[in-house]
């Protein structure tokens, strides 16, 4: 296993590109399932989880055009083919590594009429069932049985045929539940209507690449999507949206560094309330032109022609200011975003309040954290931080992907050295984000856990 070491410190400067959205992505490859002609995809970003992603795809006969020995795709485009649409096991030994996985079991039911998918695995952010899932398809008419940890799926004679089906949970809707029904509900007699859908804009991005196959889909981006079923699918070329969650990071590494940087392809419009977070602590984001212009007090998301794929500077001021903020389905605070956001206020003036209403034991951090010298107290769903003048480098260990974005922000602030174990959690979500750092200035690297020097090692003993 490999970690980062991070001397701290440094402040940040330069310009980023915004990768293509690993949870669109996702998605939108399983789509993949659902016609027999080419989907040319593009944008995709190169990491741990598409990887996974497409080796379950090949295993359940869906294959990549001039496919590099390395199986990279360097330029971030690739073109998949369904070409065996006898393969239908979705096997743990792969679904078990990323919960996305599951978002083949819609797409290979409507298509193939039969699925079989182990239930998923994924990061340790507390209990994540799929019953809504289940509960959507069957809606639908699919026959569900569970056998030996498989979900076995199955379409009645009649196929599926279109239905209303309401998607609320405990925490809000379900995100990879809206992709399964609403992918499913594409090849469905009839029209489906789901309630209290996912209004994530990865989800708007797979219903607009199924409406280019020839889906009929409507509503999307709101609580009621609409799903005209066709008798199939065809091929597409698309492009995926830019990661929301990589975006708001680097904003949040510029505001823990009191840095300067420009993040190209950044999607605004599908960051507001993070946007109004960072605005009320004291990190300001603004259009490229509108800096251009001399306007420094022009939003990004009025200064800019194409919100979803613009070019912002991000700078903060040298005290910020502490902020109460409650974690929300979208377009609400994203979740995503909560670790990122406690590291930047173990660093304000006063005292914060995060509530996390998706994920309420998403706080495996919070030690980590403590162990670094921010203050951060726990009470159910809610952490109370108290802003400190210094974090202080100490070996930490992530225990899931955004936790571990947070722990490296914690380290590229903090005075002396910071060991990051375990960062092939990062490697899920972030495209060689060590090499993104060096190139504003960070001074970090990643070595095999087994050769950080010692003296490191002792200095969290």
């Amino acid at each position: 296993m490999h970690s980062f070491v991070i001397e701290g410190g440094r402040r940040l400067s330069g310009k980023v590109r915004i990768n293509g959205s690993k949870n669109a992505a996702l998605p939108i490859l399983a789509a993949a399932l659902l016609t027999d002609q080419p989907i040319k995809l593009r944008d995709i970003p190169n990491l741990a989880d598409i990887k996974n992603m497409l080796k379950l795809l090949s295993e359940l006969g869906c294959r990549r055009a001039d496919e590099p020995a390395d199986g990279t795709f360097g330029d971030g485009s690739l073109t998949l083919r369904s070409v065996d649409e006898s393969l239908s096991h979705a096997r743990y030994d792969i679904v078990r590594t990323m919960r996305a996985s599951i978002c083949t079991l819609g797409p290979m039911l409507a298509r193939r009429g039969f699925a079989r998918v182990s239930l998923p695995g994924g990061c340790a952010i507390g209990e994540r069932p799929v019953d809504l899932h289940l509960r959507g398809l069957a809606s639908l008419g699919a026959q569900i049985t569970m056998n030996g940890g498989d979900i076995i799926a199955k379409v009645p004679s009649g196929g599926l045929v279109g239905n209303t089906v309401f998607l609320g949970g405990p925490f809000g809707s379900t995100v990879l539940g809206t992709a399964n029904v609403m992918s499913a509900a594409t090849l469905a007699k009839g029209v489906t209507t789901i309630e209290c859908a996912a209004c994530e804009p990865e989800i708007v991005d797979l219903a607009n690449m199924l409406n280019k196959m020839g889906a009929k889909i409507s509503g999307q981006g709101s609580p009621r999507v609409v799903i005209e079923g066709v008798a199939e699918l065809g091929g597409v070329d698309h492009r995926v949206i830019p990661d929301r969650i990589e975006a708001g990071t680097y904003m949040m590494a510029a505001a823990v560094t009191n840095g300067e940087i420009i993040l190209e392809n950044c999607p605004v419009d599908s960051l507001l309330a993070a946007l109004h977070c960072l605005d009320t602590i004291g990190v300001h984001v603004e259009a490229c032109n509108a800096v251009a212009s001399n306007n420094p007090h022009k939003s990004a998301h009025r200064g800019c022609e194409d919100a979803l794929r613009c070019c912002v500077r991000v700078t903060s001021d040298r005290i910020l200011r502490p902020v109460e903020v409650t974690t929300q389905p979208h377009p609400g605070f994203p979740t995503d975003l909560q670790a990122q956001l406690m590291t930047v206020l173990s660093l304000a003036d006063g005292n914060s309040v995060i509530t996390e209403k998706i994920f309420p034991d998403r706080f495996l951090h919070v030690a980590e954290l403590s162990r670094m010298g921010a203050k951060c107290i726990r009470h159910g769903n809610t952490v109370v931080i108290t802003g400190v003048r210094k974090l202080v480098g100490a070996p930490v260990m992530a225990s899931d992907l955004r936790a571990s974005a947070g722990l490296v922000l914690a380290g590229l602030a903090a005075e002396g050295h910071t060991v990051v174990n375990r960062v092939y959690h990062l490697d899920r979500g972030y495209d060689r984000m060590e090499d993104k750092l060096r190139a504003l200035g960070a001074s970090i690297q990643r070595i095999d856990e087994k050769d950080v020097p010692a003296d490191l090692v002792a200095a969290g003993a």
